[in-house]
């Protein structure tokens, strides 16, 4: 296990790497001054020169490049100029937002996709079975600003049951969790769905039924054991697609975490921000992958961290 999660740090570290490389060159190559944004379109000559030297931006490229890397070697990604403070300080205030609407979508997306995947394994290819099918379908096309938008105006405009920002208070994070959700709340239980049928032909199921078993107890005891696997790893996955995709909807609902941070940043050329932004990201997709592949070892004793 030991060498397992060496490995997996190292390919941890290349990986992250690789995310401030490609982020340091993207920004960089943007049309667009950042000295211009910072001090206005009537600056002179020799104030837009000083604030490109305050900033290194007057140095070549690739000596930026080694610059940074040695700041970021030390945790540190430089200030922003629009917050006026540490951008990694800014991007780790906004995280926790971001980290409580992804945890609730995946908490929605488990509650409803599991059981609803298993009811469709009770009675495969009944109406309830053809539903799930189709919305998985539908779910997986909608836009996620477009899903957002239709129900700040149903539940938020016509039926004034939720509020569509953060400010109106704790249920504010409703919305912007069940658009995060909702598509994939019918992929996964037709994960589950296919999972369990594939697993009911078995022998131990039909031993379970023989010796009087419930047909309840079978799918959810016996039959939901041994498709925990594919579920967890799945599960790991999607927080990390949560966390990824909260850049729109965070801006669709104005709330108040790491997406609506990177956009800003981004169009106000704030490198260090958004370059502390990706990494926070990256590092928390690695470390989601890493938490799957140690459960998913403890899950099945027959994987070897070798062959996880």
């Amino acid at each position: 296990m030991g060498r397992f999660l060496l490995r997996r740090a190292g390919q941890a570290v290349l990986v992250a790497w690789g995310a401030v490389t490609l982020v340091f060159v993207v920004v960089r190559i943007v049309p667009g001054d950042p000295a211009t944004l910072i001090l206005g379109p009537d600056a002179s000559a020799d104030q837009l020169a000083s604030v490109r030297a305050d900033f290194g931006l007057d140095k070549p490229l690739w000596r930026q490049y080694l610059t940074h890397m040695g700041e970021v070697l030390h945790g540190d990604f430089g200030d922003s100029w629009r917050l006026g403070g540490s951008a990694m300080s800014a991007t780790l205030d906004r995280f926790p937002a971001t980290l409580a609407l992804a945890a609730l979508a995946l908490v929605i997306t488990l509650a409803v996709g599991f059981p609803l995947g298993m009811a469709c394994a009770r009675r495969p290819g009944r109406i309830l079975d053809a539903l799930v099918s189709a919305g998985s379908l539908v779910g997986q096309a909608l836009p996620s600003f477009w899903l957002g938008i239709v129900l700040i105006l149903l539940f938020a405009r016509q039926l004034h049951w939720l509020p569509s920002t953060a400010g109106g208070g704790p249920e504010a994070v409703i919305l912007p969790s069940v658009t995060l959700a909702l598509p994939f709340v019918g992929w996964l239980a037709r994960l589950v769905r296919n999972g369990a049928l594939e697993e009911i032909g078995k022998d131990y199921v039909r031993t379970a039924r023989a010796k009087g078993t419930g047909e309840g107890a079978v799918l959810y005891v016996h039959v939901a054991r041994n498709i925990a696997l594919p579920v967890v790893t799945v599960l790991g996955l999607l927080m990390g697609n949560f966390i990824a995709n909260a850049v729109i909807v965070e801006v669709v609902f104005s709330w108040p975490g790491l997406g609506s941070l990177m956009v800003d940043a981004i169009t106000n050329r704030d490198y260090a921000v958004v370059e502390a932004a990706i990494v926070t990201i990256t590092v928390c997709y690695i470390a989601l992958n890493l938490v799957v592949d140690v459960l998913c070892v403890a899950l099945d004793p027959r994987l070897t961290p070798q062959n996880a």
